[in-house]
């Protein structure tokens, strides 16, 4: 080889090795595109490398379009590609058709798969109201709602639910629940009291710590695990706290105090609703909901003293703030100076949920025109990526389909049966009732609710209202009773406690050993559930007392998301129990009323005597004038 072919070699040689070190080092790479050497595609390299890698190659379209969440029944699944989205929901009741835990995943994936063909390969990242168990998911198991929880009181349970229902969305590829609500009720009234856990903002910050750290896998190796789903605490801030008839979306006597107004001090505020925020914080919280309602004058999605100063800087909150269900069309204004007021309030990313166009158009001349600034934009699309890398999405963006086969197991269903076993509260024992002898000779059960999966369920159950009927699997209490009882016991069934064909020897219409009746509350949600009266409906209160007719001993039970009027018809009762909303496994009532297991559960909320009590004055509150105080049961 002469001077010249060897000059000519290693040239190509330099060459080549140029080319082969460009492509290994491909973290300058305009696209992203160039595979696994790119920074933000690095598992091994650190959360902020990453981030900061994959925000210094994004245009301002593909920014805004991360801010944006919208509804999986309007979006055109192209759309998350060209629009570069960051986030899709399912509200209350958005279900594929099927409404099948594999539909759930294959529809999931669907969206995912347009996010994936993004010039980056962002995830998207999906949303579902899974506020007791994957509620949306037919034959997912469904656990008490929390204000049940609130009365177990057991951090431990609260823990072990967020981890199965964070193993039941995962298996559908929801890995974002916007749960729980911490809000701290402080008038029954309201149509959400029954997503809180209590009236106690100490209990309220223990549970909740515990459900995030059960979802979001705290104990195993920290968000970003298999399994992990991003918690949404709720709705910030005081949510929990506003007047009777201030909502601003009051409709046919219906959201007369939801999306109300808080009107107590600051120092109220910061005592009673501020708390299990900062212990949500402290618990690994990574986004936070905002709440419709307002505080004083100001819309809680424009109030940036307490987004941006209390909670991002005074608590030190790092992750992001999502908006509620179209909430920021609710600040006054049009809807420009809306988008402008929430994101320079603190706002990071947007439930638009609809005209999602309109909003990304808003935005982008909102940051040309200078009325957004881009470091805004950037501060909060980088929230949301640390987030999502986080949370593992760029590992694992699909569903894992392993776990379909144990959404709603017998194991998942053990638990929420534990669950409604603790919940039960004690109200009265007269004689030493209950627990019931499983050989009682006939036993009448009553009630529309004994034999509905619906009512037990409640709201937020397949559908954002819940509705009556077999809506899912599970147990009715009735079945329970049936299951539990020996063959020495006759049991027998009417809704409208008709005690039909049992009579005495001598003709006389017989009665039973023990009556059963159980009454309470159809499904409701929000403030569709906001309600003045809270007294037992006429027809339940003639059924009470049709069936104490026929019966020897009589217990009622109690299904319901609050406490109800029930003082009329507690002489009538032998004993009283409050259920609450226990979902799918009513079997977990018979347990404890036939004695496998004690009554343990103790009222997260004080039970009024009289609706003129309500809202109560908790500053001078005299526990001896209610009819049974904050932590009561028989003991």
């Amino acid at each position: 080889m002469n001077k010249k072919q060897v000059w000519i070699v290693t040239i190509l040689s330099i060459l080549a090795l140029s080319a082969l070190l460009s492509g290994c080092n491909s973290s300058s790479s305009p696209d992203g595109r160039t595979g696994d050497g790119v920074l933000y595609k690095n598992p091994e390299a650190s959360v902020l490398e990453r981030v900061e890698d994959l925000l210094k190659r994004m245009t301002l379209e593909e920014k805004i379009g991360q801010m944006t969440q919208v509804a999986k029944d309007v979006i055109n699944p192209e759309d998350i590609t060209s629009m570069y989205l960051g986030s899709i929901l399912s509200g209350g009741g958005g279900c594929p058709k099927p409404n099948t835990p594999e539909a759930w995943a294959d529809m999931i994936d669907g969206f995912q798969s347009q996010a994936l063909k993004m010039r980056l390969g962002i995830p998207l990242i999906y949303g579902v109201d899974a506020v007791h168990g994957h509620s949306n998911v037919k034959g997912a198991v469904i656990f008490p709602h929390n204000i049940g929880l609130g009365a177990a009181g057991d951090s431990d349970l609260a823990e072990r639910i967020g981890r199965i229902t964070a193993i039941e969305m995962s298996a559908t590829g929801a890995l974002w629940n916007f749960a729980p609500v911490i809000a701290v009720p402080q008038d029954i009234r309201w149509g959400r009291t029954y997503e809180a856990y209590s009236e106690n903002t100490e209990l309220v910050a223990r549970l909740a710590r515990a459900y995030i750290r059960g979802l979001q896998n705290a104990d195993s190796s920290g968000l970003g695990a298999a399994t992990t789903v991003l918690a949404t605490p709720k709705h910030y801030l005081a949510d929990g706290g506003t007047a009777w008839g201030t909502s601003n979306t009051v409709v046919m006597n219906k959201f007369m105090i939801d999306q109300g107004v808080t009107q107590v001090d600051e120092a109220a505020l910061r005592k009673i609703h501020l708390p299990p925020y900062a212990a949500a914080i402290a618990g690994g919280a990574q986004c936070i909901m905002v709440s419709f309602s307002s505080w004083k004058d100001t819309k809680m999605h424009a109030h940036k003293y307490l987004l941006s100063d209390v909670l991002k800087g005074e608590l030190g909150f790092e992750g992001f703030l999502i908006s509620d269900w179209k909430a920021i069309d609710q600040i006054p204004g049009n809807y420009y100076s809306d988008v402008v007021t929430s994101i320079n309030a603190g706002l990071d990313m947007i439930m638009v949920p609809f005209y999602y166009k309109i909003f990304i158009d808003a935005l982008m001349q909102a940051v040309k025109k200078g009325d957004v600034p881009l470091e805004r934009i950037d501060d909060a699309v980088r929230r949301i990526l640390t987030v999502k890398i986080k949370l593992g999405l760029f590992e694992r963006p699909l569903a894992d389909r392993d776990l379909l086969p144990v959404v709603g197991s017998q194991a998942h269903r053990e638990l929420a049966r534990e669950a409604v076993r603790k919940s039960l509260v004690l109200l009265k024992n007269d004689g030493g009732t209950l627990p019931l002898s499983k050989d009682i000779r006939r036993i009448f059960v009553a009630g529309l609710a004994a034999n509905d999966i619906g009512i037990q369920c409640g709201g937020w159950t397949i559908d954002w209202q819940g509705k009556t009927g077999a809506i899912t699997e599970g147990t009715t209490i009735i079945e329970g009773i049936e299951n539990t009882v020996s063959s020495a016991a006759a049991v027998s069934y009417d809704r409208n406690g008709d005690y039909k064909n049992v009579t005495n020897q001598d003709g006389t219409p017989g009665t039973a050993d023990v009556g059963i009746v159980v009454v309470g509350e159809l499904p409701y949600a929000e403030g569709v559930g906001d309600q003045e009266n809270l007294a037992l409906s006429t027809a339940d209160v003639e059924l009470i007392k049709r069936v104490r007719k026929r019966c020897d001993r009589l217990v009622l039970i109690v299904i319901s998301g609050r406490p109800l009027i029930i003082s009329d018809v507690m002489a009538q009762c032998d004993a009283v129990v409050a259920a609450w909303l226990p979902g799918s496994e009513g079997q977990g009532v018979a347990d404890v009323l036939f004695g496998d297991y004690a009554f343990t559960g103790k009222l997260p909320f004080t039970w009024p005597k009289a609706m003129n009590q309500i809202p109560f004055d908790f500053n001078s509150l005299d526990e001896k004038k209610v009819l049974f105080p904050f932590g009561y049961s028989v003991e």
